[in-house]
C-alpha cells in the first residue's frame, strides 16, 4: 500500500495497464484457442503500445538502436513464431521495471528537492504601516518584511528589528537553530521558529540565496561525467553490433549449417532482448544523482557530476587559512600590562578608545570587555596607526608601534615573535601595555587535516598572505605539512599551478578557500570548493563545491560521497556486463529462454537501480570535533573578571 501512495497519477495508471494485461493473461487459459489468440494479440498491443511508438518514433528520427528498437523487434518475432505469451511477459516485464525505474529516480531527485523545499510562496511586505502579501518576485531592495514564526524568509536581508531562532535545515544541514538579533544577516530559504522578525530586503529574489541553489540543483546533471560520456559512445556501438550479430545469429546456422530456423530465430529473438544496455543507461546517470543528492542532505552543493567524479580521484587538498582552517574573527589572546598597571584597567581604556570603531580588531576588543563602555569625545582615527580619544580630561591612545613612536612615548616593550597583531595602549603618553589580538582556528579544523589523512591524502597545502610566523604557527597546530606565507592573489595561482603540474595524471587538485578574495584560486584548481560562502555571489559563480556550512571536516566528507558513487557506478558497469555476457552465450547456445531474457534486461536494469539508491541512504558519520582545550579567550575572560 505504501508503494502505492508514492505513485504519480502516472504510474498509478501504467499499474493499471498492467495489471489489465495479467488479468486477460489469465482468461487466455480458459478460452477456446482460436479467441485465444485474438486477446493475446489485443494484450500485446495494448501492453506493448508505449514501447513501439516510441521505437517508430525514434526511427523516423534517424535514431534506431536503442532498447525500444530491441524490445520491439524482439517480441514481434516471438508472436511471429507463435510465442504469444513470452512475448507479452517480456513487455510487462519491461514496464514493470520502468515504474520501479521511475519511482527509484522520484525518490532520488525527492531526497534533493525534499531537503530544497525552500521556494517561498509569499512575502509579508510592510507598506505605510500595514502588511501585503506579495510574491517574493516582487520585492525590492530596501523593502521591510515581516517574517512570522513558522515562515520561510522570502529573500536575503538584515533584521532590523526582532530576536529569533531559525531553522536553517534546509541550506546547512544543520539541525541546531541559530539565533539571530538585529543586524544580522538572514537568507532566504530560513524557516523562522519562535518569534516573528522585521528584515530589511538586501538581495532582490533573483539574486538571493534559495534561487541560486535551486539553479545549481537543477543545472547539476547536465554536466556529465567521463564515465557517462563513455556509455552513451559505448550504447551507440553496442546496440548495431548486437543486432548485427543477431541477425547472424538467426540466418548462419540454417543457410549454412541446415539447422531448423524457428529455432535459431527464436534464439536470436533472444539474444536481443538479453543484449538491451538499460542496466548501463539508466543507472550510471542514476548513481551520480544519488551522489548530488547525498551531498545535498550533508549540506554540499556539487555543481555537476564530473566535479563528483574530480572529487573522487583527489590527490591534493590545498586550503586557504583566514576563514577557512581560521574563523577569520580576531579574539583577545593576551594581555601584557606595564608599570604595575592592571589588565582590567588596560583593556577597559583599549575597548573606550576603540568603542566607535568599525575595524575588525576594535571591535575584537570591545567585545571582550566585559564592563559598560563610557562616552568617550574627540575621537580621532589615524589611519594605518590606530585611534586617539579624550575620556573624563585624559588621552588615551591605542594603536601599532609605529603610533607610539609618532607621539615619543617612552618605555614601551616591543612584543616580538607573536602570531597575533599586537595593540599597544598609553594614557597621556604613559605606556600602560600591550593586548594581542589573534585569528581563532575553528574547532573541527585539525579533525578536517587528518580526516584527509585517514582516506590517503597526504598532499595537503596551506597558502595564506598572512606573516610567515603566523601562517607556521596554524600549520603546526593542524599538522599541515606544506605552507605557503605572505603570498598575494597572483602567487596562490603559481602555488596551484605548480602543484597541479607535480601530480600531473595521476589525480585532481582541490582548493579550499572562502570564497571571498579566492574567486582566482578557486578557478584555476580541477575542483574549487567555496567554503561557508553561502552568501557570497564570487563564490556561489566560480566555485564548482559550495559548502553551505562552515567547517573544514565537510571538504573530507565529500570525498567519501564522491568514491563511493564511482565505486557503486563501476559495481553497476561490472555486474551488468557479466551477466550481459553469460546470458548472450546461452542464449545464443539455446539455453536460456525468454523468461531469462526479461531477467538479464528488467532485474539486472532493477537490481543495478537499487544498487544506485545505497547512496541516498548514506548517514553523516559523527564527527568528535577536538576543540582546542581552554582556549586563549575563554582565559583571557576569567583573567579580567578576577583582576
Amino acid at each position: 500500500m505504501s508503494l502505492i501512495k508514492r505513485m504519480s497519477p502516472d504510474e498509478k495508471k501504467e499499474s493499471g495497464v498492467i495489471a489489465l494485461c495479467l488479468m486477460l493473461l489469465i482468461i487466455a487459459h480458459f478460452i477456446p484457442k482460436n479467441i485465444t489468440i485474438v486477446l493475446y494479440i489485443v494484450t500485446y498491443i495494448i501492453s506493448a503500445y508505449p514501447i513501439l511508438k516510441e521505437a517508430i518514433e525514434n526511427i523516423l528520427h534517424g535514431k534506431w538502436f536503442d532498447e525500444n528498437f530491441l524490445m520491439s523487434v524482439a517480441t514481434v518475432g516471438a508472436l511471429a513464431i507463435g510465442q504469444f505469451s513470452e512475448a507479452i511477459a517480456v513487455m510487462l516485464f519491461y514496464r514493470v521495471g520502468e515504474i520501479f525505474e521511475d519511482l527509484a529516480i522520484e525518490n532520488s531527485k525527492k531526497s534533493i528537492t525534499n531537503l530544497l523545499d525552500i521556494r517561498p510562496e509569499y512575502a509579508n511586505l510592510e507598506l505605510n504601516g500595514k502588511l501585503q502579501q506579495v510574491k517574493p518576485e516582487l520585492l525590492n531592495k530596501g523593502d521591510i518584511i515581516i517574517v512570522n514564526p513558522g515562515e520561510k524568509i522570502a529573500v536575503d536581508g538584515v533584521v532590523e528589528s526582532g530576536e529569533a531562532y531559525l531553522n536553517t535545515a534546509a541550506l546547512t544541514g544543520e539541525t541546531k537553530p541559530l539565533l539571530v538579533t538585529k543586524d544580522s544577516q538572514v537568507l532566504s530559504g530560513m524557516i523562522v521558529e519562535n518569534s516573528a522578525l522585521r528584515i530589511r530586503v538586501s538581495k532582490e529574489y533573483k539574486d538571493s540565496t534559495v534561487t541560486k541553489i535551486l539553479e545549481l540543483v537543477q543545472n547539476a546533471s547536465e554536466k556529465k561525467t567521463k564515465t557517462e560520456n563513455f556509455i552513451t559512445k559505448f550504447s551507440q556501438i553496442y546496440t548495431p553490433v548486437i543486432v548485427i550479430s543477431a541477425i547472424m545469429l538467426a540466418s548462419i546456422p540454417p543457410l549454412f549449417l541446415g539447422q531448423e530456423f524457428q529455432v535459431w530465430l527464436y534464439r536470436a529473438l533472444i539474444f536481443l532482448v538479453i543484449s538491451c544496455p538499460c542496466a548501463l543507461v539508466i543507472s550510471i546517470p542514476l548513481s551520480y544523482f544519488g551522489g548530488i543528492g547525498a551531498s545535498s542532505r550533508a549540506g554540499i552543493l556539487v555543481k555537476g557530476s564530473n566535479y563528483l567524479e574530480a572529487l573522487s580521484q583527489a590527490k591534493a587538498v590545498i586550503f586557504d587559512k583566514t576563514g577557512t582552517l581560521t574563523r577569520g574573527e580576531f579574539f583577545v589572546t593576551q594581555i601584557i600590562p606595564a608599570n604595575g598597571v592592571s589588565k582590567k584597567e588596560i583593556v577597559k581604556l583599549a575597548a573606550i578608545a576603540e568603542s566607535s570603531s568599525p575595524h575588525p580588531i576594535a571591535r575584537s576588543i570591545v567585545k571582550n570587555y566585559p564592563g559598560n563602555i563610557a562616552r568617550v569625545s574627540n575621537v580621532e582615527e589615524l589611519v594605518g596607526l590606530g585611534v586617539r580619544a579624550e575620556y573624563q580630561g585624559d588621552t588615551i591612545s591605542v594603536g601599532n608601534m609605529k603610533l607610539m613612536n609618532k607621539l615619543n612615548i617612552d618605555g614601551v616593550s616591543i612584543i616580538e615573535d607573536t602570531t597575533g597583531t599586537v595593540v599597544y595602549v598609553a594614557l597621556n603618553n604613559e605606556y600602560f601595555g600591550a593586548i594581542e589580538v589573534s585569528d581563532m582556528i575553528k574547532t573541527d579544523a585539525k579533525v578536517a587535516i587528518q580526516g584527509l589523512k585517514n582516506v590517503g591524502i597526504d598532499n595537503v597545502t596551506m597558502l595564506t598572505g598572512d606573516k610567515k610566523i603566523v601562517g607556521k604557527n596554524v600549520a603546526e597546530k593542524l599538522n599541515i605539512p606544506n605552507v605557503k606565507t605572505e603570498l598575494l592573489p597572483q602567487d596562490k595561482v603559481t602555488e596551484v599551478e605548480r602543484i597541479k603540474s607535480e601530480i600531473g595524471d595521476k589525480g585532481k587538485v582541490i582548493f579550499v578557500g572562502d570564497g571571498l578574495n579566492d574567486t582566482p584560486v578557486l578557478a584555476s584548481a580541477d575542483v574549487g570548493v567555496a567554503m561557508g560562502a553561502l552568501g557570497s555571489d564570487a563564490a556561489v559563480e566560480v566555485a564548482d563545491v559550495v559548502l553551505m556550512k562552515d567547517n573544514p571536516t565537510a571538504v573530507t566528507r565529500v570525498i567519501k560521497i564522491a568514491r563511493k558513487t564511482k565505486m557503486i557506478v563501476w559495481e553497476n558497469i561490472i555486474f551488468a556486463l557479466m551477466v550481459k555476457v553469460i546470458f548472450l552465450l546461452v542464449g545464443a547456445l539455446g539455453i536460456a529462454t525468454m523468461w531469462e531474457a526479461v531477467f538479464a534486461d528488467v532485474g539486472v536494469t532493477f537490481i543495478a537501480i537499487l544498487n544506485a539508491l545505497r547512496l541516498l541512504k548514506m548517514k553523516e558519520e559523527n564527527k568528535k570535533i577536538n576543540k582546542y582545550p581552554h582556549s586563549k579567550t575563554e582565559k583571557y575572560k576569567v583573567e579580567v573578571n578576577e583582576a
